[in-house]
């Protein structure tokens, strides 16, 4: 994409839809986008593993639902600029046919989503995702989901975009509230035990206004009442680890990021994720 700006993007704005497609390796981000992150690697140089990280841990837990918990239909909440492995593509190589409505209030993304997404069984839904009401009742979101069978409910790096003013705990039990028993719930979230988490939530804070940390026993209340999945709440490099599968898309990918006495390295620590099932 170069430098060229779409209509109703600000591209003198960080956007950290961009920074997390720079962290990717992707092209579709700016010179802005590319400062900050810069800076975040001044504060902690293994920042740079976490989109890796996240994004493989997001393939086999979408592997997981589609293809051993026979989930068929998924709201993707935040879900970034489409890029290699989206939640639709990895459900419908797992799982046969899935149908998959991604949400997202980035106007850079949607217009790259509804130029790459398409078919009937795939669906951008543009709008801010703290406004539950609107999403559910989007008529895209609609004509593809089934609100009387499961859903796979994804809010994948999203939920640290929001402060504790805003009720994320709420954010997740409302839509889990709209979806009935069997379905699923996964979250990543950055992480406040990692080394130099404070530095970087402080420089995030500073730059897009946003990149809360918080801690093991704060994400796991995301999961109130239901049955969580083996590992559980854990590091997104040790949700069930599969380095060959995650060679398909990082081929650097060899093994976990431990530090050379087999603990978790830093940049391990600085996200964790889990899926729960509605019970």
């Amino acid at each position: 994409m170069g430098e060229r700006v779409p209509a109703g993007v600000d591209a003198s704005r960080p956007s950290v839809a961009r920074m997390y497609d720079y962290g990717l390796g992707g092209k579709d981000n700016f010179e802005i986008d590319r400062r900050v992150v810069a800076r975040l690697q001044a504060d902690m140089p293994e920042s740079m593993g976490v989109p890796r990280i996240n994004r493989a841990m997001h393939r086999r837990i979408v592997r997981h639902l589609a293809g051993e918990a026979g989930i068929r239909q998924f709201i993707d909440l935040g879900s970034g600029l489409p890029t290699r492995d989206n939640t639709h593509q990895v459900a419908e190589r797992f799982g046969g046919e899935a149908r998959v409505v991604y949400v997202e209030h980035d106007p850079m993304v949607v217009v790259h989503a509804n130029a790459l997404l398409g078919g009937d069984r795939v669906g951008v839904v543009p709008g801010d995702l703290r406004d539950v009401k609107a999403v559910l009742e989007h008529e895209g979101t609609r004509r593809l989901i089934d609100f009387s069978e499961p859903v796979g409910v994804l809010f994948v790096a999203i939920l640290h975009q929001f402060s504790d003013d805003e009720d994320p705990e709420g954010i997740v039990r409302a839509y889990m509230d709209a979806v009935p028993s069997g379905s699923h719930l996964v979250v990543s979230h950055f992480h406040r035990g990692a080394p130099g988490a404070e530095a970087i939530e402080r420089r995030l804070l500073e730059t897009v206004g946003s990149g809360y940390h918080r801690t093991m026993e704060q994400i796991q209340r995301y999961f109130l009442g239901m049955e969580m999945a083996d590992p559980g709440l854990v590091y997104a490099s040790r949700w069930r680890p599969d380095p060959a599968f995650d060679r398909e898309v990082f081929p650097e990918a060899a093994a976990p990021l431990n530090g050379a006495d087999g603990e978790p390295s830093p940049t391990d620590r600085l996200i964790v994720g889990g899926v729960a099932r509605k019970p």
